[in-house]
């Protein structure tokens, strides 16, 4: 299997492309701002060829390049129905203005043909086989997206801003809920195996078995955790670093 992923834009936004193997067909998840460029390199490195855009959610974030990279390739993007709505007024989807200046670099609408995710949905693309998983909480339609394990290859886990190494995403944004964050938390990323691969939308690659032991919202997750952030219950502790919108 063939994952190449790079940082894009000014939050630094994973972008991930994956193949069965360089020279088959892909698919593409989170293309965000100023991605275009990257998507189009990494396809002519690896000869690939897109069948479909998948999103984790909808903030501009993770999806500012959808309509570039669906007309150009001509292909699908998949999203989750409660998240939609961003990709046509993202400053609604934040509670604020981003900025003019940014907002002159962005292609708002959506692209020609839009499918919606469902909670327990398996897409078959590009010849993988994908798990999608509802993990509200940042958003309210944000999804997971679990490939299995093969061969000698672990399971890996697309997880959006639900799981960072190290913190998770924000939950002070429109949508956000971080009650919600932490149920999401127990129901999707627990229950997978320590081996289990975790590419993050924001950072760098860690495992669920890393997590477990050492991030301080899933342990939270894992005892029943309440809305208020685990650090708070701990006098003197910094709060994990957030990431991303």
């Amino acid at each position: 299997m063939l994952i190449a992923g790079f940082p894009a834009g000014a939050w630094g936004t994973n972008c991930y492309l994956v193949a069965p193997a360089a020279g088959e067909e892909c698919v593409i998840i989170d293309p965000g701002h100023q991605a275009t460029e990257g998507v189009e390199e990494a396809l002519k490195k690896h000869r690939l060829k897109p069948v479909a855009v998948v999103l984790t959610h909808g903030h501009i974030d993770h999806v500012a390049s959808v309509v570039p990279v669906c007309g150009a390739h001509d292909v699908p993007a998949w999203i989750h129905p409660a998240d939609r709505y961003m990709m046509s007024d993202p400053e609604k989807a934040l509670g604020r203005s981003i900025g003019m200046p940014l907002m002159g670099e962005l292609t708002v609408g959506e692209p020609d043909d839009v499918k919606e995710l469902a909670d327990g949905a398996q897409l078959r693309l590009a010849g993988l086989d994908f798990s999608v998983a509802h993990a509200p909480g940042h958003t309210k339609g944000s999804v997971t997206f679990q490939m299995p394990e093969a061969d000698d290859i672990p399971s890996v886990f697309f997880s959006g801003d639900l799981l960072f190494a190290g913190s998770i995403g924000r939950t002070d944004l429109p949508g956000g809920d971080h009650a919600e964050m932490l149920e999401s938390l127990a129901r999707v990323c627990l229950p997978l195996d320590d081996s289990t691969v975790v590419l993050s939308g924001h950072g760098p690659q860690t495992t669920i078995g890393r997590e477990r032991a050492a991030n301080p919202y899933l342990r939270a997750a894992s005892s029943g955790g309440h809305p208020q952030t685990p650090e708070a219950a701990r006098p003197g502790a910094e709060p994990a670093p957030r990431r991303g919108m």
